[in-house]
């Protein structure tokens, strides 16, 4: 399954219960950045991936941005400045 984000937007990997996530989703609400959210432990494969992504590790949230690249709790500027970039 290819969970690379259309431009403009990020797919985030996450859990319900991560508090970082969740700060992380209001920052991006609050600047208007899109995003499709994949709750690792509800999405066959994904626990995987964000592993693959982060040396062996299930950190969330993990961010996967439409050229391929990914980041582990990036802030929402981040994200904004490398969706501009």
């Amino acid at each position: 399954m290819d969970f690379t984000p259309e431009s403009g937007t990020i797919t985030m990997f996450s859990t319900t219960w991560c508090g970082y996530c969740n700060r992380l989703k209001k920052q991006l609400d609050a600047k208007g950045i899109g995003y499709k959210e994949i709750n690792i432990e509800e999405v066959e494969g994904t626990a995987e991936l964000v592993e693959t992504l982060n040396g062996g590790n299930q950190t969330v949230p993990t961010v996967l941005f439409p050229d391929g690249s990914a980041a582990t709790n990036p802030s929402a500027s981040e994200v904004e400045a490398r969706l501009a970039a």
